[in-house]
């Protein structure tokens, strides 16, 4: 069996304050600190972060590690953006945000996103010749943004255009999109 050691790995999860997507948050953090990853969760405020479930039912709260304004993107080696509707509506509005996702792709280190997650990317301007996945209904958004191409598939791995992007759609993918975003960090 293949060493699926993640120590020493530092990732960066960028959330708002209300709207993340409970197990999009939850799942990844669990399972890549019991691998042995340093895992910041960075919020726009230093409060509770609610999640949701369903992108209605209030989920568990979270505590952030620090603030958009607080961190230093240049201590981690991956970028994280969970989903949930209004969790990524209200980071593409976010230009700290926007800036975050734009200096991992541009310095060629590896984003995962899931479901909306990807909705941020958009925003950066980062998606150029990608091959993705997300959410059915950001289909549109991402082929406008010049991706390569939408596909309909757990997960999708593309290291076109300098960075590793790992995307899936649903929480249901969470498991696929772990295992890819393991890859992405012990490959980088």
């Amino acid at each position: 069996m293949a060493d699926t050691s993640l120590d020493g790995r530092r990732v960066l999860v960028l959330v708002t304050n209300y709207g993340v997507e409970q197990d999009e948050l939850l799942v990844p953090l669990k399972k890549l600190k019991d691998q042995g990853a340093a895992v910041t969760v960075a919020a726009q405020k230093a409060e509770s972060v609610q999640t949701l479930v369903g992108d209605k039912d209030p989920g568990e709260t979270v505590e952030p590690t620090t603030t958009f304004g607080a961190v230093d993107t240049d201590d981690y080696e991956l970028l994280l953006i969970p989903g949930g509707t209004l969790n990524v509506d209200t980071l593409r509005l976010d230009e700290k945000a926007v800036e975050t996702a734009r200096a991992f792709a541009t310095s060629g280190r590896p984003i995962a996103a899931i479901c909306h997650g990807p909705w941020a990317l958009v925003e950066a301007g980062v998606l150029q010749d990608k091959t993705l996945t997300s959410y059915p209904s950001l289909k549109t958004d991402i082929r406008n943004a010049g991706a390569k191409a939408w596909v309909d598939e757990s997960v999708v791995s593309d290291a076109a255009g300098g960075y590793t992007l790992v995307t899936s759609r649903t929480p249901k993918d969470l498991d696929d999109f772990v295992g890819a975003i393991n890859e992405a960090l012990t490959a980088s």
